[in-house]
């Protein structure tokens, strides 16, 4: 991370993936409304606020105006809190206003071409790369039994991307003989130098054997043989220090604080 100092990523970051967010699959589309960007999907797909750049005085009325938008569609949705948003107090009008923050996590930004590259699976495992139904049947597999939750919205998530757009996203699933232990994606944004790095989950018993580190050398080899130079990865309390140890910097919090109609 020689080249930019914590601010000027964070900078970049916010105008390539939040100001100037994409759709993130078939089916959706990002909205530009004052001071706000959104996506609105169809199907399984994610609703929510992805930026905003508010003030103190506008901040109610921006907030009342998106939940109208949402609930007028008959859809919940998250708004993607970051540490450094404004004004500083957004999270608690949020909560006001009839939000739910969920658990707090830390973007986390990292080289694909750093030192993460060197790190392989333990014996006996071995790195697939998924581009079918049956190997995201195989993902959705590890995602409910990691995560202790319904994966379908994966499932639908995953195939759209394969079919419609499978240049911008990787997957793969790590397995132990036939048995599937863990599993990740990396979604690819065409136009920046940023690819996300999603969902690495490894169910119970295979934890703690480096599996989770070999999947991101792995996505990290991907991305920057597609030329991609920032991995970005939003984490959890477990993800932290493995990422750090890879020379991921912490560069904010965020939370998805959620409203249901």
């Amino acid at each position: 991370m020689e080249h930019l100092d914590h601010a000027a990523l964070l900078a970049l970051f916010d105008r390539d993936l939040r100001a100037g967010a994409r759709p993130d699959g078939p089916g959706a589309r990002v909205e530009r409304t004052g001071d706000v960007v959104r996506q609105v999907a169809t199907g399984q797909g994610w609703n929510g606020v992805v930026w905003s750049d508010l003030d103190e005085a506008g901040a109610e009325a921006a907030i009342a105006e998106q939940i109208r938008h949402y609930t007028g569609l008959g859809l919940a949705f998250e708004w993607k809190l970051y540490g450094h948003d404004r004004p500083a107090d957004l999270g608690r009008r949020l909560r006001a206003a009839g939000f739910t923050p969920g658990p707090q996590e830390t973007l986390m930004i990292g080289e694909a071409g750093g030192q993460i590259l060197d790190a392989e699976p333990p014996e006996g495992v071995r790195v697939v790369p998924v581009t079918d139904a049956p190997g995201v049947d195989l993902v959705t597999d590890v995602h409910e039994k990691a995560f202790g939750e319904d994966s379908s919205w994966l499932r639908d998530q995953l195939l759209a991307r394969l079919a419609a757009d499978p240049d911008t996203v990787v997957a793969v699933v790590a397995m132990a003989g036939d048995e599937p232990v863990s599993a990740a994606r990396m979604e690819l944004v065409p136009g920046t130098r940023f690819a996300g790095l999603w969902g690495g989950g490894t169910v119970e018993a295979w934890r703690g054997r480096g599996i989770y580190r070999a999947l991101v050398a792995h996505r990290a080899r991907a991305a920057a043989a597609r030329g991609f130079r920032y991995l970005q990865v939003d984490a959890s309390g477990q993800s932290r220090p493995i990422l750090e140890r890879l020379g991921f910097l912490p560069l904010t919090t965020t939370t998805p604080y959620v409203y249901t109609p």
